[in-house]
């Protein structure tokens, strides 16, 4: 069975950076993708940032140029670098590991920023 753990997340002030973590564990199979996404109160999930296993990536609009995916395949490990954070940034934010053999989400981690 396929575990996407998560890591990282908490509060900082606006223009300050956080990193998140999603390590994906089990029987993984073939990884496809591994993505982030938020989801602000009373609003749908919304896709953040997702990069394949050969390392394209895609971004939502809102953070294009402030944030930054990368994956280790060693580790089958994805991180979501986060620069330039901005209030309507606040969101949980979830991890999703989409492979072969199922299709995963990690437990969800706050960030909240402050202005």
């Amino acid at each position: 069975q396929v575990h996407a753990e998560q890591s990282g997340g908490g509060l900082v002030q606006a223009g300050g950076s956080l990193r998140l973590s999603c390590a994906a564990s089990g029987a993984t199979g073939r990884i496809y993708t591994i993505g982030w996404y938020r989801q602000h109160p009373g609003l749908e999930r919304e896709l953040v940032a997702v990069v394949g296993s050969d390392h394209t990536s895609d971004y939502a609009d809102t953070v294009k140029g402030r944030f930054t995916i990368t994956v280790d395949t060693a580790t089958t490990t994805a991180y979501l670098q986060m620069n330039s954070l901005r209030p309507d940034d606040t969101a949980i934010y979830y991890c999703n590991v989409r492979s072969s053999l199922s299709n995963v989400w990690g437990q969800g981690t706050q960030v909240t920023v402050s202005s």
